[in-house]
């Protein structure tokens, strides 16, 4: 069965990530049963971060772009606690994949190691200026953090 959705950046399954998302989330894939109350989801998940460049400060876009090989849902209980499923209520009628897609974009978010540019100069250590723009008035030799 295709499961195909696009999830509102401020939907509560991304509350506590500490993301910023840039827009909705695109969500595709396949569901197929693979046993007595067990099925296994494969799809993928496009979206945007913003954050800061961790040299300069200022806004950065990164595409999020990923692959969901394998989710498996199971209502057996006794796979309750086991981290490789996410565990369904008995005979349900729905499977909520909001939980596989906090997951993986967690994961993957590339949160802290945002940069605008690979060559960004950063600030100054000792003026705080942006040393993208040129050199700084106060003449500080800066390394990029």
């Amino acid at each position: 069965m295709r499961t195909d959705g696009v999830l509102d950046p401020h939907d509560p399954a991304f509350s506590g990530l500490g993301l910023e998302l840039d827009g909705p989330v695109e969500v595709r894939g396949q569901l197929q049963v693979t046993g007595d109350d067990e099925y296994l989801w494969r799809g993928s998940v496009h979206g945007a971060v913003v954050g800061e460049c961790r040299r300069c400060l200022s806004e950065v876009r990164a595409p999020v772009d990923l692959t969901v090989d394998a989710a498996v849902f199971s209502a057996d209980p006794d796979a309750a606690d086991d981290p490789d499923f996410y565990p369904l209520p008995a005979r349900t009628n729905t499977i909520d994949i909001a939980d596989v897609v906090r997951e993986e974009l967690a994961l993957a978010a590339p949160g802290a190691l945002m940069l605008c540019r690979e060559t960004c100069a950063g600030l100054c250590p000792t003026c705080g200026a942006d040393l993208n723009a040129g050199p700084c008035q106060c003449g500080s030799p800066a390394e990029p953090v």
